[in-house]
Order: structure tokens, then C-alpha cells, then sequence
């Protein structure tokens, strides 16, 4: 009998009528053996599926302003930030840690201790057994979670939060440090079920000293719930991809080429930005130059026009879609950037545009493309507009070159009596690099700022790196002073008529107690609190962490010896987390399931094969009903 190279038969007649009624009779053998409960010895095999969302094609709803893009042709896979989570261990805790956890807890973290070869180091460091070690009450388990910007590359590092496990004995994370533990996407989980890692947590724990909105007690501080700036590290680059609309290998080549013409291949670069992989994708590698700041790259990427030839006509037909429709505002500002510096004559003319939508998204697109000429309309906004055109002024500025006239102008904000432009005019100081602002390294846990300022001021930072602001010149610790704070561990004194403050401080209940002196002069005083005395750099200090440190200045600027304004950055962690956990849920990420198949597990904790199953699924803090993080707190609505 005729057969193909594949080993099939040939569509000859014969041979067809011959597979009909081989068909047909196995289908008569299946239907008989579903009446009967007989099973099935042999199967024809079923046509793989098409796990392919776009085969048929599909039409994408995007706004006129859009056509011609990257986004009218092809769908973004990869764009969204990626909830992280794990279970970890914050050692440190003076007595305040617990020994409670789930017993499918205790096993993965016992687990991971043998797995990281550490269980000698605790014999040989603190004289116990990782049982012993867990069960202390210097130590506490904790949840870790994080959210991962879109596209982060390996090495990239995104700020922590931290809380305690649910139902735990532990009273506070105050001055913990987080060992080192691994983190995954998706749900919390223990066993050979969870994703893979694709990050790692560590570093020092920063409680949130600020009272929450609403609480009882003046000092109702969740000392359960903390965050670690900057303490997260992506070991696994987040892939990005182009999914076209419609499967074609013509276009999936038009896309790669515009692509690489506005992102072309940088130093150091493996590969080039766009990679076709077939018909129907297209991978993204980020360049370099955008590794901090992926979430922009990707706008300019789904806003690139796929015609590079005429940049002009594009920013031309941006421009009349934009006046017809101010709507559209955001993404034509993106179409401008995208476009470049030859968009630039077309949208000069509409930085005195008299409706907002239009000429903001010029004045951004300017900016971000360095046109000087922009220079005077933020300015002058930035003085006289309403309070959140001000503060989006004031943001763009930060992306002007070296401008000694706008660098004066943001001084002069520095004064200003809202809290918030001053906050604004000194971020954005900070981003142009301006030697008015001062930075002193406190041993390199955090630093101070130093800003010339008449109205004084404390902020700090609870994103990215560990920062505290000192807004005026001449603030100081108020005197007289007694001030007696955590448990009397740190007790600070000092007369109207004395030239030094006297602070005692026992690192731990019942250790000695130290007693050192200080000028009351801040800057010196937060210096002070920070650092730890040592052979090198014998100067006084207390070694205190960045959260201590923090809030031992609230409780001075609370009992009334600071005389300033206090204020907090907001809490972005948690923010980010709850903001993204619908996406989190709705868009799978198979890249990092686990390579082996999941085994079914039954109603009674037993797998598909009658053995226990080491899965256990906890649920997140953030979605836990009884709440354990504290409310946001605005910086400007910090309560005294």
C-alpha cells in the first residue's frame, strides 16, 4: 500500500474509504465502551490544540491617535508588574520574635535552611540547632512580598514588605533584619508546587513609625509590618513580548524593523531590541540605557510608529488628532516622545496652547526631549498655576539639561509655604543633581540631605534608597529635654543652659547601658543616632538602623522638640501590591510555572497516589480579613 514519507497512507480512494470505516469503527468501540464501562484500549490521538490567543486574528479597538504604532498591530505580553512573595526569617528581634507557624511552614524553612547549608553557622555563631534557632524569640517568620516592574532585568532591585505571619506570637519587627529567602509569583505557597524564583529578599526592617489614621492611642504603630527599601533583587530577567494581532511573517518583519530603528542595539547589548521569533511574535529585549526604568521604555515602544521615514508627518498627523480630540492627550505626549527631537518644531507652538490637554502634553514631551524653550512656561507654572499643574511642572523640570535659571527658580520653591511644592522642588533638586543640596552617608545604611530652606522640615523616604531630608538651617533638638522612649532603652536629656545632649541607650533589655553626648544641632544628632563607633571612624554614634533612627525622630518631633513640619513619603509597596493583585490574577505567567507537572491533590491533603502532599496554600496578609498593614499615610496628612 502507498504511504507518505511520514508514514501515512496515501489519498488514494481505496485508502480513503479504508480510513472512514477505520474511524468510523473506533468510534463505535468508544461510544459501546462509555455504555458498558469498558475502557478503552487503544486512542487516535486528538489534534493538538492551538494555544495560539491570535490565529484567527483579531481586531484591536485602539484610539485614532494610534494607528500607524507598534500598538495598533500587536499585543504587549509581559507589561504588567509581577506580585512576588515567600515566607522568610527576620532575626534581631531583642525578645520581641515568636516561635508560632504553621507546621507546613516550619518544614519549608527548616528545609531552606539545610538546602543553604547554614545549620553549622548557627551552631558554631549562636550555639543552636535551626529548631532552636526558630524557636527564639530573637526571631520571627514573616511574609514577603514585592512587586517587580515590567520588564526588570536580572539584578534590578525593588523595595520589600514585609509582616508578620498571620496568627503569630511575635510582638514586633522594630530593628530586625531579614535573612536572605527566595520569592515567587502568585500565590503563597510551600512545596514543590510554587512557582519558580525569580527574586531574593534581604536586608534591614523599616517600621512605619507614624500614627495610623483612625487608631485609638496616640501611638498606635503596627510594629508588625515593615518594608525593606530597596531590599529586593530579580534574579530572573521578566520577558516581554510582541503578540500580532494578525499572524503574518511580512508584517511580524515590518514591526522588528521599525523597532530596532528606534531602539537600535546599545554597548553591551546581546541581542538586538527586537527579535522575531515567528508569525505571530516578537521578543523584547531592554536596552541597557532603560534597565532603571523599564516602564517607560515600554510606552515609547507601543507608541513607535511603524513608518520611521517621515518622523515629521507623523508628529504632524499627532498633532491635528490631538487638537481635535484633547482627550487623547497621554498618548500623544508618548507619540511625541516616541517620535523624538524631530517632533519638536511641530509642538512648539502649543506650549501656550490656551486648553490644558494639549499643552501639558506638549510642555512633557518637550521636556523629555530637552527643549530649552520649554524652560519658561513650566516656570512659569510651576509659580502661579493651580496646586497640581504646580507639581507637574515642577516634575518636568527634572528632565531639562543643565539650566542655571531653572536650577535658581527651583531654590526659590524650596521656600515656598506648601509643603508639597517644597517636597516637589526638592525631589526634583535631588534629580538634577544640584550642589545646593547637601548628602551626608550614615555609614551607608541611609543618607541625609541637607536643604536650604526657610520654612524647617523633616521627610523621609519609605521608597527606593533610605533617605531622611532636612529642610532649614540651624533646627535642633529643643532644650530642656527628657525624653524617654522604648521601654526607657533610649533616654535623651538635656538644660536650657547646657551645650550637649546626654543620650543613654541600652541596645538590648538588661544589656549595659551606654551614655554619650551630642550637639543638639540635627543633622549632627541624626548622624549620631546612625552610626556605629568603630576603630576607623571613632566618632560617637548609637548604630541605630534607618527605622530606628526614624523613629526616634518622630518621637522627638511628637512630644514637641523638633519644631518643623514631619512628613512621610506614602507607602508605594503596598499600594503597588493591592493595585495589582487583580492583574496578578488575571494574567498567567506560564514562563515561571515550575518545569514539573503538578500532582493533583485531593479534598483530604493526599495526592493523586494516596501520599501527603507538602503543599500548603496560606493566604497573603494583603488579602487576609483580618488587616495587619497600616492605611496609607499621605506625606502632607501625617497627624502630630
Amino acid at each position: 500500500m502507498p504511504r507518505t514519507p511520514a508514514g501515512r497512507e496515501s489519498s488514494t480512494p481505496q485508502t480513503h474509504s479504508h480510513g472512514i470505516r477505520f474511524r468510523a469503527a473506533l468510534a463505535l468501540i468508544a461510544a459501546a465502551s462509555l455504555l458498558c464501562g469498558c475502557e478503552i484500549i487503544e486512542k487516535v490521538p486528538s489534534k493538538p490544540k492551538n494555544d495560539r490567543a491570535n490565529a484567527t486574528g483579531v481586531t484591536l479597538d485602539v484610539d485614532p491617535i494610534m494607528r500607524g504604532t507598534v500598538g495598533a498591530e500587536a499585543i504587549m505580553v509581559g507589561i504588567n508588574p509581577t506580585v512576588v512573595r515567600g515566607y522568610g526569617i527576620v532575626v534581631g528581634l531583642k525578645g520581641t520574635g515568636g516561635r508560632l507557624m504553621p507546621a507546613e511552614v516550619r518544614a519549608a524553612l527548616l528545609q531552606e535552611i539545610a538546602r543553604r547549608s547554614v545549620a553549622d553557622a548557627l551552631k558554631a555563631e549562636l550555639g543552636m540547632t535551626p529548631d532552636q534557632f526558630l524557636n527564639s524569640d530573637e526571631t520571627g517568620v514573616v511574609v514577603v512580598e514585592g512587586v517587580i516592574p515590567p520588564g526588570a532585568p536580572k539584578g534590578s532591585k525593588f523595595d520589600l514588605r514585609v509582616s508578620a505571619l498571620p496568627g503569630t506570637d511575635s510582638t514586633s519587627l522594630e530593628g530586625g533584619r531579614l535573612y536572605s529567602c527566595d520569592l515567587h509569583p502568585g500565590p503563597l505557597l510551600v512545596g514543590s508546587r510554587q512557582a519558580l524564583i525569580i527574586a531574593s529578599a534581604s536586608g534591614n526592617v523599616f517600621i512605619n513609625p507614624f500614627v495610623e489614621p483612625g487608631a485609638t492611642a496616640r501611638d498606635s504603630v503596627n510594629r508588625l509590618v515593615g518594608r525593606i527599601l530597596d531590599g529586593g533583587l530579580v534574579t530572573k530577567d521578566m520577558p516581554v513580548k510582541l503578540r500580532l494581532a494578525n499572524s503574518s511573517t511580512s508584517r511580524a518583519r515590518t514591526i522588528q524593523s521599525a523597532v530596532n530603528a528606534v531602539f537600535p542595539r546599545e554597548a553591551l547589548q546581546g541581542r538586538e531590541t527586537a527579535h522575531g521569533e515567528n508569525a505571530d511574535s516578537i521578543a523584547i529585549t531592554i536596552p541597557p540605557s532603560y534597565r532603571k526604568r523599564t516602564e517607560e521604555f515600554l510606552q515609547l515602544l507601543r507608541h513607535a510608529s511603524l513608518d520611521v521615514s517621515a518622523p515629521e508627518v507623523n508628529a504632524l498627523s499627532v498633532r491635528r488628532a490631538l487638537v481635535a480630540n484633547p482627550g487623547s492627550a497621554a498618548d500623544a505626549c508618548w507619540r511625541f516622545k516616541a517620535i523624538g527631537k524631530r517632533s519638536l518644531p511641530v509642538i512648539q507652538d502649543l506650549y501656550d496652547y490656551p486648553e490644558e490637554g494639549p499643552r501639558l502634553a506638549a510642555l512633557e514631551a518637550g521636556a523629555y526631549l530637552d527643549d530649552p524653550t520649554t524652560a519658561d512656561a513650566l516656570l512659569l507654572m510651576s509659580r502661579e498655576a493651580q496646586m497640581s499643574s504646580r507639581l507637574s511642572a515642577i516634575e518636568l523640570l527634572r528632565k531639562l539639561g543643565s539650566n542655571p535659571k531653572v536650577d535658581l527658580a527651583l531654590r526659590e520653591l524650596l521656600d515656598d509655604k506648601e509643603p508639597d511644592v517644597r517636597l516637589a522642588a526638592y525631589e526634583t533638586l535631588v534629580a538634577r543633581k544640584d550642589p545646593a543640596i547637601g548628602r551626608m552617608s550614615i555609614d551607608g545604611k541611609f543618607e541625609v540631605d541637607l536643604v536650604p530652606s526657610s520654612q524647617p522640615m523633616l521627610y523621609v523616604s519609605q521608597s527606593g534608597r533610605p533617605r531622611i531630608a532636612v529642610f532649614g538651617t540651624g533646627l535642633a533638638v529643643q532644650r530642656p529635654i527628657t525624653l524617654l522612649a522604648w521601654s526607657d532603652r533610649l533616654i535623651v536629656r538635656g538644660d536650657i543652659d547646657e551645650d550637649k545632649l546626654t543620650v543613654a541607650y541600652r541596645p538590648a533589655p538588661g544589656a549595659a547601658q551606654e551614655v554619650q553626648q551630642i550637639d543638639p544641632e540635627l543633622s549632627e544628632f541624626i548622624a549620631f543616632l546612625g552610626h556605629r563607633t568603630s576603630v576607623e571612624r571613632p566618632f560617637p554614634g548609637l548604630g541605630l538602623t534607618y527605622g530606628e533612627t526614624v523613629g526616634a525622630l518622630h518621637l522627638l518631633w511628637r512630644q514637641g522638640y523638633l519644631k518643623s513640619d514631619f512628613k512621610a513619603e506614602q507607602d508605594r509597596v503596598l499600594a503597588a501590591i493591592l493595585r495589582n493583585k487583580r492583574e496578578d490574577e488575571r494574567y498567567d505567567r506560564p514562563e515561571f510555572d515550575p518545569e514539573e507537572e503538578a500532582v493533583p491533590m485531593a479534598a483530604d491533603g493526599t495526592t493523586a497516589d494516596g501520599s501527603p502532599s507538602d503543599l500548603a496554600a496560606i493566604p497573603s496578609p494583603a488579602e487576609s480579613a483580618e488587616p495587619v498593614a497600616s492605611p496609607l499615610v499621605p506625606r502632607d496628612t501625617v497627624p502630630r
